[in-house]
């Protein structure tokens, strides 16, 4: 048996269409998926550009429609929020408690089977006959996603708005576990956000729950420093878009940290020119983290090492997804975390065009397509 469904499918050439795709019933180890909210980020806009047909989309929640006879953490009718970082809990990274870098199945690992060998991640769904690849091996931009049953985590609050589940998947899981997971930030301390889009403002919220007592934001956009104020920081930079390297706004920093900069600094703004401005933030022994995925050549000045600084390059904000996607959820259920306020404005499939461009734009902190 199969269904018949809507998704957004990325050309490969910078465009997009809504067409029909088909997918078959899970095998033994997968769950079948109507989604209810995608949430959007900028690699979703990328995907239009990565030469081949692909179903769009990253993160996601819905309700589990069918699964296998394998299938043991969730049943149909379960609200489940979706987990693109899939481990495959046997290689070398699985077993070193990293699934978020498996080797075996990550789809953007070099070397995982994800992308690049392999063909699991195309079974199950079609297009006009032909097998197509799901974005990140979920495809959340669709009325029905076929995935396996670690792709999947079920909603610890059942009855929990679809659209503020939908970004925990990637935006709000990547910006919060940088903060706690990866630079594991400590009580009283000090941290700068460089950037306060949508994973900055997770960065913000993950700070805010290890109680630092110090949050600076750093941005160019007046309105996103207030925003960023409502979800936790302490205190606020104005940067000027011609402050190469963010040099003087690293001073303004440091002016708030007895003029030793900051225990912890986060960029965010996925601006490759801005890929060594956190460690110009930091103290001696400070821990700069890059959080928004720069890929392009970054030429940096050494004597912003020193001395005794760390930078990390982290992934998906090291995620555990059966461990974090709950915590994150308990710490929203206590007022802690703020999810539904970070959703700018919502957007039916027909309408994803117009969600692309406000995103490009900036006007939302997080946009998020909706199904009936």
């Amino acid at each position: 048996m199969s269904l018949s469904c809507k998704a957004a499918i990325a050309k490969g050439n910078g465009t997009f269409s809504i067409e029909t795709i088909v997918v078959q019933n899970p095998k033994v180890d997968e769950v079948l998926v109507a989604i209810k909210a995608a949430g959007l980020c900028h690699t979703d806009h990328d995907s239009l550009h990565w030469g081949k047909p692909i179903v769009m989309g990253h993160e996601g929640a819905g309700i589990v429609t069918a699964i296998g006879t394998d299938i043991k953490s969730v049943k149909i009718g379960d609200a489940v929020i979706l987990n693109w970082a899939t481990p495959c809990g046997a290689c070398f990274q699985c077993k070193n408690e990293n699934e978020h870098i498996c080797e075996n199945n990550s789809p953007v690992v070099a070397g995982g089977n994800g992308y690049t060998n392999g063909h699991a991640h195309i079974e199950g769904t079609t297009l006009n006959g032909t097998p197509i690849e799901r974005s990140f091996n979920i495809g959340t931009l669709s009325e029905f996603t076929l995935v396996k049953e670690s792709a999947v985590v079920k909603n610890p609050i059942q009855n929990m708005s679809f659209s503020a589940a939908s970004i925990v998947s990637c935006g709000v899981m990547t910006g919060f576990g940088s903060a706690v997971n990866t630079a594991q930030v400590t009580e009283n301390s000090s941290a700068v956000v460089l950037g306060t889009g949508g994973v900055g403002l997770n960065v913000i919220q993950g700070i805010k729950v290890s109680k630092a007592s110090k949050i600076i934001a750093v941005d160019i956009n007046q309105t996103r420093l207030d925003m960023a104020v409502e979800f936790g920081a302490t205190h606020t930079v104005l940067a000027d878009k011609d402050d190469k390297g963010l040099l003087k706004a690293a001073q303004k920093v440091k002016e708030m940290t007895d003029g030793r900069g900051a225990d912890y600094a986060f960029e965010c703004t996925a601006i490759p020119a801005l890929g060594a401005a956190p460690l110009a933030m930091i103290r001696n022994a400070g821990t700069a983290v890059q959080v928004s995925g720069i890929e392009q050549e970054v030429l940096i000045d050494m004597s912003l090492f020193e001395w005794d600084k760390k930078y990390i390059n982290p992934l998906y904000g090291k995620c555990n997804p059966q461990k974090d996607f709950p915590k994150i959820i308990e710490y929203y259920k206590n007022g802690e975390i703020m999810l539904d306020e970070m959703i700018t404005r919502t957007y039916s499939l027909n309408h994803l065009q117009d969600a692309l461009d406000d995103m490009l734009s900036g006007k939302n902190a997080k946009g998020v397509i909706v199904f009936e």
